[in-house]
C-alpha cells in the first residue's frame, strides 16, 4: 500500500493536473468548499420561510426541506445532469452538474441546522431588537443571525465532513475527484485493487478525522465563549 502511495501520490492528490484538469483530493475538497459556501444563503432563506409566521412562506419551505431529505443524492446528480443541459441549452461539465446537484442538496441540510441555531436563541434576543425599534428583518441580521451562525460553526464544520464524503458520488459521472482518481490508479495497477481501495479509505477516513477534531475544537471555544457572556454580564 505505500508503495502504491509513494509511486502515485500526486495523482491522488491533483489528478492529471497540469496535463488535465485538477483532480483528487483537491478537487474534493474545492467540490466541498464551494458548495457548501453556495448552498449557504440558499439554507439561510428556507431557515428563515420555515420560521416564518406566514403559511404562504412556510409551508413550501417545509415542504422542500423534507423532500430534498428524504431523497438520495444520487438522484439530485442525476437530474442536475439530465435537467441542467437541457434548461441552459448547452453542455455542462460534470463539476459544475456535481455543484449544483450539491448545493440543492446540502441547502436543506443547512436551513436546519441554521433553524436550529435561531431557535436554541434566548426569546428576549428578539424582543429586545424590536423593543429598540429595529423592524424584524434588521432584527435577524444584527442580533439574531449573527449569534446563530456562530453557534452553529462547529454544526457546519460537520456538514462540511459530510459532504467530503458524498463528493465520492461524482465518479459516477465521471468527475476528477479523488475516488475517480483511485478508479484509474485500480485501471492502471489492475491486480492491486484491494491495496488501492483500501488506501481511498484510509485518505477519507484520515481527512474526516481531522476535518471533526476541527469542528470538536471550534465546538470548545464556542461553548467556552457562550459561557463566558452570562459571567461577564455577572461580574459588570
Amino acid at each position: 500500500m505505500w508503495e502504491i502511495l509513494s509511486d502515485n501520490w500526486l495523482l491522488l492528490l491533483v489528478g492529471q493536473y497540469p496535463n488535465g484538469p485538477m483532480g483528487g483530493l483537491v478537487a474534493t475538497l474545492g467540490l466541498a468548499a464551494l458548495s457548501l459556501s453556495l448552498a449557504l444563503p440558499f439554507g439561510l432563506l428556507l431557515a428563515l420561510g420555515r420560521l416564518s409566521s406566514r403559511r404562504l412562506l412556510r409551508w413550501p419551505a417545509t415542504a422542500l426541506v423534507y423532500m430534498v431529505r428524504g431523497l438520495p443524492l444520487l438522484m439530485f446528480i442525476f437530474w442536475a445532469y439530465f435537467f441542467v443541459p437541457v434548461l441552459i441549452g448547452r453542455p455542462v461539465a460534470g463539476f459544475t452538474t456535481l455543484v449544483v446537484a450539491l448545493v440543492c442538496y446540502e441547502s436543506a441540510y443547512l436551513a436546519e441546522i441554521i433553524r436550529a441555531g435561531i431557535q436554541a436563541l434566548p426569546p428576549g434576543q428578539t424582543e429586545a431588537g424590536r423593543a429598540l425599534g429595529l423592524s424584524y428583518g434588521q432584527t435577524m441580521r444584527r442580533i439574531i443571525l449573527p449569534q446563530a451562525l456562530y453557534n452553529m460553526l462547529p454544526s457546519m464544520m460537520s456538514q462540511f465532513v459530510s459532504t467530503v464524503k458524498e463528493t465520492s458520488l461524482a465518479y459516477v459521472i465521471s468527475v476528477q475527484e479523488l475516488t475517480y482518481a483511485a478508479n484509474q490508479l485500480n485501471s492502471i495497477l489492475l491486480v492491486r485493487p484491494f491495496e488501492v481501495f483500501g488506501l481511498l479509505a484510509l485518505t477519507y477516513f484520515t481527512l474526516n478525522f481531522i476535518l471533526t477534531g476541527l469542528a470538536r475544537l471550534v465546538d470548545i471555544r464556542v461553548a467556552r465563549r457562550r459561557l463566558a457572556k452570562p459571567l461577564q454580564a455577572a461580574n459588570a
